[in-house]
């Protein structure tokens, strides 16, 4: 038999989840801390971070700096950061892995599926045609060919060659 070890989803299945928001814990450490807790790009009001338990190599996560739960708190401008977060998020996915589509979601509120509730995230979830297959429904497994230093390496050196959203502080 094949084994096949996903180490890094052992503390997202097994631990309880933290009391306090590792989002704002990330977005509140300098930048110089950016590439350990991987946060990609960060906007006045939004930023891009590498998703830490994904569903398929590249999945990012769009959110505001803002800890709130729910889209109707945000103001417009936020709002539109987000959007904008998203579809360049897109573009760096399409290049750095030559994505065919894109899952792109917000999980509000437990009933939804929200994993970290507390604190609003977009998910932008990269795909192919043909990417799916048994290991998630027959083992419980999602098979991650990239680790996410590799990924997140990756993404910045593809983010240097597309010209990022542009806000006003």
């Amino acid at each position: 038999m094949d084994r096949l070890y996903t180490p890094w989803r052992w503390d997202y299945m097994v631990n309880p989840k933290p009391e306090h928001c590792p989002f704002c814990e990330y977005l509140a450490q300098n930048p110089s801390h950016d590439p350990e807790n991987y946060i990609l790009f960060r906007a006045p009001r939004a930023f891009i971070v590498l998703n830490r338990y994904p569903y398929s190599n590249g999945h990012l996560m769009a959110l505001p700096n803002a800890h709130v739960s729910t889209l109707d708190v945000l103001d417009d401008e936020t709002q539109f950061e987000l959007m904008k977060l998203t579809t360049y998020s897109t573009q760096i996915l399409k290049s750095a892995y030559h994505a065919h589509g894109f899952n792109v979601g917000i999980n509000i509120g437990k009933a939804a599926g929200a994993g970290m509730e507390a604190h609003l995230h977009i998910h932008i979830v990269p795909r192919w045609v043909g990417d799916t297959n048994f290991m998630p429904v027959i083992a419980k497994t999602k098979v991650m060919p990239e680790s996410l230093e590799d990924v997140y390496s990756r993404l910045r050196r593809v983010m240097q060659s597309i010209q990022p959203p542009v806000f006003e502080s």
